[in-house]
């Protein structure tokens, strides 16, 4: 299949190209940048912004498929306007012309926030509601739930076969930007004051990669598929982490009104000082929701896998230890 790739560069399409490459398609990718690894896996490069219409139009000719990934994670809530440009009007903008080009297949990368975020412990399915009220103020989720619905809607619309996969929080190697592994090496860092109250879901992302190359021949028009491989509490989180890295988890465990509390406080004293403070309020509070989701569907449908997590664990830790912190050899197989 000739598959167009957006974001490609990105943590989850540095694991979806090769495997892309390995099963035989034919791959163009789109980068504003250079794509130096997936050129040396013989893809083609468009190099422009997906902003660029015309370069757009030129990428897509000859292709069957598109996988569009690319986006930003942000939880600045200045950014929203650009969020919102990019997440939404440029994926409809890419909708349009994929109609136009006579696509097969479409399948978006959203984010399980679109759906499993709560106040309370529960574990979310895909038919449950945008959890609107609960990221109002995360302007990250929020433009990425109008750019999914904006996608189904094209969908029902236009008949453009569009499949939503919406991973969780992605872990392994290779995040070079540390847009999702930043959690960990905060952890590492020794940057979190306190004991999170709720707790998170995590994926592979050579699992959600493997999800990702099914979608484009298993996946359903119009349906979302969440990918989680392991749903934990961050205590039980940290306490993995640990027991790998030899790093104490924090100790501390105080109200979620606190944690919040001192959170913004900290971010405050940080401010006047003009120095970043060692995590955000947005970053607390987040720690305070429940991010469970079932991905059930996903393995009926999809044949989605998840492996053991202790392995995504182990490979995450050595991976920020090496490329982030310079320490070697850091890391074992600890019992999970």
């Amino acid at each position: 299949m000739r598959v167009l790739v957006t974001g490609a560069t990105g943590f989850l399409g540095s694991a979806l190209v090769p495997l892309l490459a390995r099963e035989g398609h034919r791959v163009r990718v789109l980068a504003r940048g250079g794509a130096p690894e997936a050129e040396a896996l013989g893809a083609e490069v468009e190099r422009a912004p997906l902003e660029d219409r015309a370069a757009v139009r030129r990428a897509l000719e000859g292709m069957e498929a598109v996988v569009h990934l690319a986006g930003r994670v942000d939880f600045d809530a200045h950014d929203a306007s650009s969020l919102y440009r990019l997440h939404v009007a440029c994926t409809r903008e890419l909708l349009e012309e994929c109609q136009a080009a006579r696509v097969a297949r479409f399948v978006l990368a959203s984010t399980s926030g679109t759906i499993a975020v709560s106040r309370e412990k529960r574990v979310a399915t895909e038919e449950d509601d945008a959890p609107i009220a609960v990221v109002g103020r995360w302007p990250y989720y929020l433009s990425k739930i109008y750019q999914e619905k904006t996608a189904l809607r094209f969908h029902r619309d236009t008949g453009l076969p569009v499949v939503v996969l919406n991973p969780s929080l992605l872990l392994g190697a290779g995040d070079d930007r540390m847009s999702s592994t930043d959690v960990v090496f905060k952890f590492l860092e020794r940057r979190l004051p306190a004991m999170p109250s709720g707790g998170l879901s995590f994926v592979d992302v050579r699992d959600a990669a493997q999800a990702f190359a099914a979608a484009l021949v298993k996946g359903r028009p119009g349906e979302r598929y969440l990918l989680g491989g392991a749903n934990m509490t961050f205590e039980e989180l940290f306490g993995r982490l640990s027991r790998l890295s030899g790093v104490a988890a924090p100790r501390a465990r105080l109200p979620s009104a606190m944690n919040l509390a001192g959170a913004r406080l900290l971010e405050k004293l940080h401010g006047w000082r003009n120095s970043e403070a060692p995590i955000s309020a947005a970053e607390v509070e987040m720690g305070e929701r429940w991010w469970y989701c079932d991905s059930s569907k996903a393995e009926r449908e999809l044949g989605f896998s998840p492996r053991d997590p202790q392995e995504t664990l182990f490979d995450t830790v050595r991976y920020v230890n090496e490329k982030f912190r310079g320490k070697k050899g850091k890391g074992s197989m600890a019992a999970g």
